[in-house]
């Protein structure tokens, strides 16, 4: 297996710094409707985003149903799809041949629209991470001067779902640097720049563009009003969207998640950006595991339980050799190079220790809101479980070589990954590698400043995040 990490534009350190981006999820979305026609003929949209459900979902659309009217930015089998539909027929359509499924890493679209251009082909361009789309399996060019629906008073302009009959139309996945620019077909270069060093496409500050009469700029840094626009203009309304929906995960600084791609994980529902599990379709041992490997390093994340565990509840960590790709049954602490910390008896688990069977370790984890913290140290070998906040076994990570109270010497080489396994259909919980999907109470961030955490990030450790690999990784 190859190690899963991230696109290095998210492992540069310099220059500005996204804050925030929001958790889209079933049923969350945000709309308002223009009070007055804008620029239709001229405009741009540009957003990054984190597919997380690698599912057919719209990331911006306005219209309605009176007269089959919509304009729609969609992704449908991996393909990227925009269609201006106007009484039934498509004015414009574009469908790439490009496709998006990659879970693990930031994005960066843009459309920008100038009907009044003499040449077709530039009334209408597609950028990604910079660079434009030429590749399509449908492209159809606007006629010149088309009024499109965009800055149209038609209809709810809707982020993250269709403009209507949203049920099943939801974007999964974090959006971050939402822009519209109304009078404006703006390049690429008004929202993100190439690094100098290292040719890497990264966001730039945007709150200096014109945004028109109905631009916008979704910055998602208010968590009691994520729908706020930062250029000053009317603020979109939020359905279903929490303050736990406002996360850290970022363009400029790319969180672990849970990775949907793996075999094992093909039962098992993920949500809030891939950080929750509710369940599996089956009573069977299905395994899950992080997006991002390490091999070197000190590191931190923490697991809480969200309903009763089963007796093969267990977290830990499993090297890139082992991970099971497969649907059929498996638990990743099998393998000589998987090492977890059991619920309900509280033992360590690795294939290698006492011929298989748990050893005695800690207390179980059973109990709804019970936190697990992993502290994996790969420069030493050894690897330390708390629960709650203490460290069982009387274990102290700042040991290095000496190791005390460690639960395993982790053999050194290669990737390990953070691994989940699960057996009963009622096992639920949540993972946590600094980016929340729940509430937080005392906020501990790494000695870097990255990061919220439940309990201390024990010294010399750090979230599991792109900033953080640039440095230690």
């Amino acid at each position: 297996m190859t190690a899963q990490t991230i696109l290095p534009a998210n492992t540069l350190s310099g220059g500005y710094d996204v804050a925030n981006s929001a958790r889209f999820h079933e049923n969350a979305y945000m709309s308002q409707t223009w009070g007055s026609s804008g620029n239709r003929r001229t405009w741009t949209l540009s957003m990054w985003f984190k597919y997380s459900g690698l599912n057919n979902c719209r990331i911006f659309s306005i219209g309605d149903n009176t007269s089959n009217t919509m304009l729609d930015f969609f992704f449908t089998s991996g393909d990227l799809r925009v269609q201006d539909t106007q009484s039934g027929s498509e004015t414009l359509e574009f469908r790439t041949d490009q496709v998006f499924r990659d879970p693990i890493s930031w994005s960066h679209l843009v459309f920008a629209c100038d009907t009044t251009q003499g040449t077709e082909a530039n009334r209408f361009k597609i950028y990604h991470n910079g660079t434009q789309i030429t590749s399509f399996s449908t492209e159809t060019y606007p006629d010149e001067n088309l009024e499109t629906l965009m800055n149209h008073t038609t209809g709810a302009a809707t982020v993250g779902a269709r403009a209507v009959s949203q049920s099943g139309t939801e974007f999964d996945g974090y959006m971050a640097e939402v822009v519209v620019l109304d009078g404006t077909a703006a390049a690429p270069t008004s929202f993100g720049e190439f690094d100098s060093d290292s040719g890497i496409w990264k966001p730039i500050d945007v709150s200096g563009l014109t945004a028109g009469t109905n631009g916008f700029y979704l910055d998602f840094e208010d968590s009691g009003n994520l729908g706020n626009d930062a250029f000053g203009g009317s603020d979109f309304s939020e359905t279903n969207f929490a303050a736990t929906d406002q996360s850290i995960d970022t363009c400029t600084n790319n969180f672990a998640t849970l990775n949907p791609l793996f075999l094992s994980a093909a039962t098992l529902n993920f949500t809030e950006g891939n950080l929750t599990n509710n369940g599996v379709s089956s009573t069977a041992y299905r395994s899950a595991y992080g997006t991002i490997g390490v091999s070197t390093g000190k590191w931190y994340f923490e697991f809480r339980v969200d309903k009763v565990a089963d007796s093969d509840m267990a977290v830990g960590i499993v090297h890139e050799d082992q991970v099971i790709q497969t649907t059929s049954n498996g638990r990743f602490y099998t393998g000589s190079k998987g090492y977890g910390y059991g619920a309900v008896d509280g033992d360590k688990l690795n294939s290698d220790a006492n011929n298989g069977a748990g050893a005695n370790y800690g207390s179980a984890f059973t109990s709804v809101g019970n936190i697990v913290g992993c502290a994996l140290d790969l420069d030493n070998g050894k690897i330390y479980f708390s629960l709650n906040g203490t460290f069982q076994a009387s274990g102290d990570p700042t040991t290095g070589s000496t190791g005390t109270g460690s639960a395993f010497d982790v053999t050194l080489g290669g990737f390990y990954f953070p691994a989940i396994t699960t057996e009963n259909d009622d096992d639920r919980y949540s993972i946590n590698f600094g980016s929340p999907p729940y509430a937080i109470s005392s906020s501990n961030a790494d000695a870097d400043g990255h990061g919220n955490f439940e309990y201390a990030v024990p010294s010399g450790y750090f979230a599991l995040c792109s900033k953080n690999l640039a440095e230690y990784g």
